[in-house]
């Protein structure tokens, strides 16, 4: 059995990742234009900006379905209840509200980055601190979700999880150096299907090992109560939370973590470079829509592999129960499916990491490029410049992110982390910095110097760091001492940011006079001939 599930596995990742990188190496002869003609900086930044609505959903949705988001929802759903997996809904209506209040604004603007406002308001040095945590966000999500992905192949095919980790991202990295976002889109294409074909048919398989439909749902809801109480309704708290006893003051968290995925899901490259590669504001604000429409599509496998690991007995099946609940989605299609349907999930997961890496790591590189290095020198950086810095940055960012995969067991929480502070920092600076004419450095500084106290001071849970104010609302652990603040304070730290940098902007508009936003054009040098 052992070896079928090691042939298996060993064929279906050997054809995934082989079929991918010979796709995104050709994907730039895949563009409807001159096939003699080399890729240019726009080419790798922002696809040309001629990404079609269809493809740039799809691209925009796989970019979230990543390996966290399948194992990560799987992981809550199996553990905490479906109320408590915000993420998949979360993220999805991020999408929508991005598509319906910045998308087209950004894209008309033709911005190339996500701080192209920022750089035009505030300048280099309060631009490139607030970089900080967008490069800090990326680095942890990629390698997050490169740990999650050499668990999978450590649990299902019984190698080292270094070695998948290593494979994958060299794999990643090479691709999305070579061809840039149009790698990304081709390969994102094919990445989704695979991740809603292969699942779907693993659950399918997997569905009559606990009894079908129904009797798995009725042991789930019965045990988890209010917390998973519906295939729809159980992913939200019931009308009378507050005097559940499953919820109780836990309401106020799960508040705040909610508006956190929606609002801390926009201030991010990796989905405005969608939208800015997109071929004009409307199809920007469309791709936004729909990807989220995707999103929560896709969001149901993950819960229902998480359902299926609850009901599913590992004992009578000779297997090992999951000794952690983030193990749960490799040991459902290790344990719980045919070894070649259990593989082809496999590859479906690699699908889902690589979608998410490639798109990360390129994000990060072209703000990097574009917004940092570009900028440093004194005169306009070439085409050629622009590629070389480009390519050098996924190279490094992504060998980053990959020693941290290796190294570091709480990557995860430390992510978790960085997701508030682009929440309290970045949300408000992008939204106001679009939005209000008076917007400045001065209140900019100002609200993230009041915002950043506030959330730290909530401690971190992820981290065994408790809080240096409890906020008011709070539970103590019976068994541990540990605190954990209810009240909804990253959301309360993001609020008092926001007005911060409205008051402080307002009241220094004549001291620091706010630069307005101007639409800007790709300003590369022309190339030199020697």
């Amino acid at each position: 059995m052992k070896d079928d599930v090691f042939i298996s596995g060993l064929v279906v990742m050997l054809t995934v990742y082989l079929g991918l990188f010979l796709l995104a190496v050709i994907a730039p002869r895949l563009r409807k234009r001159d096939e003699t003609s080399a890729l240019n900086a726009t080419d790798l930044l922002l696809a040309g900006r001629g990404i079609p609505l269809w493809m740039a959903i799809f691209t925009m949705t796989a970019t979230w379905v990543g390996g966290g988001y399948l194992a990560g929802t799987a992981e809550m759903v199996y553990a905490e209840g479906q109320g408590w997996a915000q993420a998949g809904w979360g993220y999805a209506l991020s999408l929508m509200f991005g598509g319906i209040f910045y998308a087209k604004k950004m894209r008309n603007m033709n911005y190339t980055t996500m701080l192209d406002p920022l750089m035009q308001r505030f300048g280099l040095p309060t631009t490139s601190f607030l970089y900080l945590f967008a490069l800090l966000g990326e680095i942890l999500w990629t390698a997050a979700i490169m740990t999650a992905l050499g668990a999978a192949f450590a649990t299902i095919l019984g190698i080292n999880m270094a070695t998948g980790i290593i494979i994958t991202a060299s794999i990643t990295l090479a691709y999305t150096a070579i061809s840039g976002l149009w790698a990304v889109a081709y390969t994102d294409v094919i990445q989704l299907v695979m991740v809603f074909a292969f699942l779907t048919l693993g659950i399918v398989v997997a569905m009559p090992n606990v009894g079908g439909w129904q009797a798995m749902w009725d042991t789930y809801n019965a045990d988890f109560g209010t917390l998973g109480a519906g295939f729809v309704t159980g992913y939200f708290p019931p009308l009378n939370a507050f005097r559940d006893p499953n919820w109780g003051a836990w309401t106020f968290t799960w508040i705040d973590y909610g508006l956190l995925y929606i609002c801390g899901g926009i201030p991010w490259h990796c989905y405005f470079q969608r939208v800015l590669a997109s071929r004009n504001g409307t199809v920007a604000r469309w791709m936004s829509v729909g990807a989220g429409v995707g999103a929560f599509i896709l969001v149901i496998p993950p819960s229902l592999i998480g359902v299926i690991g609850y009901n599913f007995d590992w004992a009578a099946a000779g297997a090992p129960e999951p000794h952690t609940a983030a193990m749960i989605l490799p040991h459902v299609l290790r344990y719980a499916m045919p070894s070649l349907i259990g593989a082809l999930g496999l590859g479906a997961v690699a699908a889902a990491v690589m979608s998410s890496v490639d798109s990360s790591v390129l994000s990060a590189s072209a703000m990097f490029t574009w917004n940092v290095a570009r900028p440093l020198k004194r005169k306009p950086m070439t085409d050629t410049q622009l590629k070389r810095t480009l390519r050098s940055s996924i190279i490094v960012i992504g060998v980053a992110a990959t020693l941290l995969a290796l190294r570091v067991e709480s990557v995860y929480a430390l992510w978790t982390l960085n997701c508030d502070l682009i929440y309290v920092t970045l949300f408000p600076a992008l939204t106001l910095t679009l939005f209000y004419k008076y917007t400045n450095t001065i209140g900019v500084l100002a609200g993230v110097a009041v915002a950043l106290p506030l959330r730290l001071a909530g401690g971190v849970p992820e981290l065994g760091i408790n809080p240096l104010f409890r906020y008011w609302i709070y539970d103590v652990a019976a068994d541990t001492g540990f605190i954990t603040v209810q009240f909804p304070f990253r959301t309360t730290a993001m609020i008092a940011g926001l007005f911060t940098m409205l008051i402080v902007s307002y009241l220094t508009r004549n001291v620091n006079p706010p630069r307005p936003l101007e639409k800007i054009a790709l300003d590369v040098a022309p190339e030199t001939t020697r």
